[in-house]
Formats: structure tokens, C-alpha cells, sequence
């Protein structure tokens, strides 16, 4: 059986498999507005692209069951970044190069009008797990359509002995392409190895452009590299941090570096590693150019370690973010801030306009709402309240997520320790000190993702509301809280399917 016969084989078999899982999948936590595969596991947004007239997203993602499992790339697109159609499964394993796995990578369009997706292709060392390291090679497949690929092979081999060595993101300077890749180096430290083209399909090293100061960080997963104004930016995701404070508390974390580079040579760090998001759920992000220059990011909502409530009978999980917009402050820090297309989710309005909230007092906003967002401001001179309360997800059974701003930490937080379902923890954003606090959060069936003040920070965590109606409350604890606005907006689905 040939390349491609294998590919088409393959692909119907997850179809098939998938779609009869769709039809166990339960709903009570599936998002509305956020994109999740039809049925099973998904991680990595891969291949954010613009092609032929759509935004293409595709992810990792296990057709077969709400496990991780041997990964495939599912695909949606859009024409907007709000309404997404659902595409059939992109690729899966089907040559000896990714027998057991096509790991994340990007997509770029080449200069013949074809859509180039590089990935990892994965294999395991003992044929089962990575005990004893991985066999990773970097693969090309290029289509015409954006849905249909054919299979190119490898063009990129690190050594032999590299345990780790994946996830390569492509961009073009000038008339040359770059490539970097995430590696364990030999040492056993995180590097990012750099590589250039002339062609898209004949690759050579070019140096190790970026090594984690970290001593304990051995790997650095799911790097990208993009100009943001006069500097660059590196994303990574650094295996082995420890945990101190609210920094490195998941299992697997996300972060950044801003510095000077110009093509061939090294990159210049003018900033240490930063967190861009401080919730549980934020991982794997990556980046792409929009048509307008727009630098737009997804990221995942998942966890590889502490299990997700919707595994155990919901047949899915994991979802991407919502569409962000990347900025630089004056101080080098980024900004991410959901897309401004995400205002047309909006199907009801409510302004609630200013007032005081008194003294441990309560207000209902939502009786109940599944899809909805707040957009909140409130003057923190003005406000004596320890903490700026909104309680989401409350549900009778007494679970809920709280939101806050917390005076006594200067921090933004989100705390799950009454969640009925799932995990529990918090988290917490550090606050500039502004004294006008605007926040604006976006909840989905199962996630609420925060905005400090336009995007300054952000926290992303999954929230797994029990049975009933799912209520928000603004409290105020100690103290008045005085809002100088305060809207709402129910969501409509994103799905045109829906």
C-alpha cells in the first residue's frame, strides 16, 4: 500500500471511529464558543494559518477517545475567527516516520499557493513510551485545499541521540524561511535550535538560538519566535521549572522572552522569562500573522496529569482558548487580549450602568447563564471592599468559581477550592496598581478566561459547574465596592453547525 493510500486509510478509520463517539458525547460542560473536536481528546492549536480565504486552525488531537492516545491533527476553519466549520481530520500516523504520532507543528503558504504543514513525527524508542526518549523527525506534508494533504517525508533529522527534538514553527524573513525546534540538548538542557531555507523543503542548521537560563529546565515544547514592533518574542514552554509562588504551578507552563535578533544572528535577551497567562488551563500557545498584521495567539485548555472531569463519561476534552491579540507594553511585557471580532458573539446586552455595592453585600447578576461575558470596571480609590467578588457558575449544591481581586495580594485571582466538579486550586495574576480596575471575563460551559485591565494579564482555568441553574454574584467583603460600569453580554454558539 502506497503513502497515500495509507494516509486515506487511516483518516476514514478515525472518521468513523470518531463519529461514533460523537454520538456518546455529553454536553453539560462542551463549549459553546470555543473550538473543541467533535468528540475526543484534543492539545496544541497547530497550523494557524490564513488560506485561501479562511482562518485554518488545526490541533492535536485523539480521535478514538477522551485520552491522550496517538495523535492526529483535527482541523476547523472560518472566515472571521468567530463562526468555525468543523473539517474533516487532517492527518494521522501512517508512515514509518510518525507510526506513533504526528505531533504539533505549523503551517505556512509557500510561494506556489500550497499550504506547507511541518510536524513532528513521533515514535517511541521502546515501541511503547518514553522511558527510554523519543525518535523525532521533523515532516512535511503540503496541500492544495487546506484540508487534503499529501505526506512529504522528513526534512529536518536531528541527532540520533537527542531524547527530545519537536514541535517546529516556520516563519519567513526576507526571501530566507526559519524553523525552530524545540530540543533536549545532550547536556540535558532546554535549547531551541534554529534552522533556514530557501525553498521550504531543503533545510540546514543554522545555530542554537535560544538555551533556557533554567538549569532545571530540560526541554523547551512548543516554541514560537515573531517580531512584535522593533523587538522579538519567544514563546516556549519549559519542562522542569519549579514551582515558586504563583509561577510554574501547573504540571506544564507557558511563557515568554522578548529581546533583538536579525537574521543569522544570535537572539539578544532584553527580558527574563514571564508567564503570559496565570491560569491552570494555558499551554501550548501559538502564534500567527493575520492578513491585517494583526499577531494573533491560541492556546490550549487542558491537563496532561490531573485527570478532566469530562473524561470519564462526557466522551471529550480540552478545547483552545479564544482568539488573543499580541501586544508589547513600554515596559516589554506582553499583552494578550481576545480578538475584537469576539464582540459579534454578543446576542443580549445588558449595562448595568454605576452604583455602590455596600457593605458584605451581594448582587445577583445571572439568574443563569451557560455563555455569557463580563465586562467590569470599578474604582478602586473609591472602594474599600477587601475584595471585588464575582462568584460564577453557583450553583444549588453550593459550588462555584470564585474571581477576584484580592487588595490584600494585589493580585487577580481565580479559585476553584468550591468547584463540584474537577479540579480545585487557585491561581492569581499579579495587579499594576492602577486604580481603575477594568475586567473582562469570558465564560464558557466549562472555562472562564479573565482579562486584567485591556489584556495586561490574563488567567485561563476550566470551571465545571454542577447540575442547574448557573448563577454570577458581584460581593463585596469588608467593605464597598464603587463600579463605574458594569455590561453584560450573553454569547451565542460559534459552531455554524449549531
Amino acid at each position: 500500500m502506497n503513502v497515500k493510500s495509507q494516509q486515506t486509510e487511516q483518516l476514514e478509520r478515525a472518521k468513523e471511529t470518531n463519529g461514533v463517539l460523537r454520538q456518546k458525547r455529553v454536553d453539560r460542560w462542551y463549549p459553546l464558543y470555543h473550538i473543541a473536536a467533535p468528540a475526543g481528546w484534543i492539545n496544541d492549536p497547530n497550523g494557524l494559518s490564513f488560506y485561501r480565504g479562511r482562518y485554518q486552525v488545526y490541533f492535536q488531537h485523539h480521535p478514538y477517545s477522551a485520552q491522550w492516545g496517538p495523535m492526529h491533527w483535527g482541523h476547523v476553519s472560518s472566515e472571521d475567527m468567530v463562526t468555525w466549520r468543523r473539517e474533516p481530520i487532517a492527518l494521522a500516523p501512517s508512515v514509518e516516520a510518525d507510526r506513533d504520532g504526528v505531533f504539533s507543528g505549523s503551517a505556512v503558504v509557500g510561494d506556489d499557493g500550497k499550504l506547507y504543514a511541518f510536524y513532528t513525527g513521533h515514535r517511541w524508542r521502546n515501541g511503547v513510551n518514553e522511558d527510554e526518549g523519543n525518535l523525532q523527525v521533523q515532516c512535511l506534508a503540503v496541500s492544495e485545499d487546506g484540508i487534503v494533504f499529501e505526506k512529504r517525508g522528513v526534512v529536518v533529522e536531528g541527532p540520533a541521540d537527542l531524547l527530545h527534538f519537536r514541535d517546529p514553527k516556520i516563519w519567513r524573513t526576507g526571501d530566507t524561511w526559519w524553523m525552530i525546534v524545540g530540543a533536549c540538548s545532550l547536556e540535558n538542557r532546554g535549547e531551541l535550535w534554529l534552522y533556514r531555507s530557501s525553498n521550504l523543503t531543503d533545510w540546514a542548521f543554522d545555530r542554537v538560538v535560544f538555551r533556557a537560563p533554567d538549569p532545571d529546565v530540560y526541554m523547551l515544547e512548543c516554541p514560537d519566535m515573531f517580531p512584535l514592533g522593533n523587538k522579538w518574542v519567544i514563546l516556549y514552554c519549559p519542562m522542569g521549572s519549579k514551582k515558586e509562588g504563583f509561577q510554574a504551578r501547573n504540571s506544564h507552563n507557558a511563557g515568554y522572552v522578548v529581546g533583538d535578533w536579525k537574521p543569522g544572528g544570535d537572539f539578544q535577551p532584553l527580558t527574563d522569562y514571564r508567564p503570559l497567562d496565570w491560569g491552570h488551563q494555558f499551554y501550548a500557545p501559538q502564534t500567527f500573522e493575520a492578513p491585517d498584521g494583526r499577531r494573533i495567539l491560541f492556546g490550549w485548555m487542558g491537563s496532561f496529569e490531573i485527570p478532566v472531569a469530562t473524561q470519564a463519561a462526557d466522551a471529550w476534552c480540552g478545547q483552545l482558548t479564544v482568539p488573543r491579540e499580541l501586544s508589547l507594553d513600554e515596559k516589554l511585557q506582553l499583552q494578550n487580549r481576545p480578538i475584537a471580532e469576539i464582540e459579534r458573539l454578543r446576542v443580549n446586552t445588558q449595562d448595568l450602568g454605576s452604583f455602590e455595592l455596600g457593605l458584605n453585600e451581594d448582587r445577583v447578576l445571572l439568574e443563569d447563564a451557560e455563555a455569557y461575558e463580563i465586562e467590569l470596571e470599578v474604582d478602586l480609590e473609591r472602594t474599600t471592599s477587601e475584595r471585588v467578588s464575582l462568584t460564577l457558575g453557583a450553583t444549588a449544591d453550593g459550588g462555584s468559581t470564585l474571581v477576584a481581586y484580592d487588595d490584600l495580594m494585589h493580585r487577580v485571582v481565580l479559585d476553584r477550592r468550591a468547584a463540584t466538579h474537577g479540579d480545585r486550586g487557585h491561581r492569581g495574576a499579579p495587579y499594576d496598581g492602577s486604580k481603575r480596575l477594568r475586567l473582562r471575563i469570558l465564560v464558557d460551559r466549562g472555562s472562564i478566561e479573565v482579562f486584567v485591565n485591556d489584556g495586561a494579564e490574563s488567567v485561563t482555568s476550566f470551571a465545571f459547574p454542577g447540575e442547574g441553574p448557573r448563577a454570577a454574584v458581584l460581593g463585596s467583603e469588608s467593605g464597598t465596592i464603587a463600579v463605574k460600569s458594569l455590561v453584560l453580554h450573553h454569547l451565542r454558539s460559534a459552531w455554524s453547525d449549531s
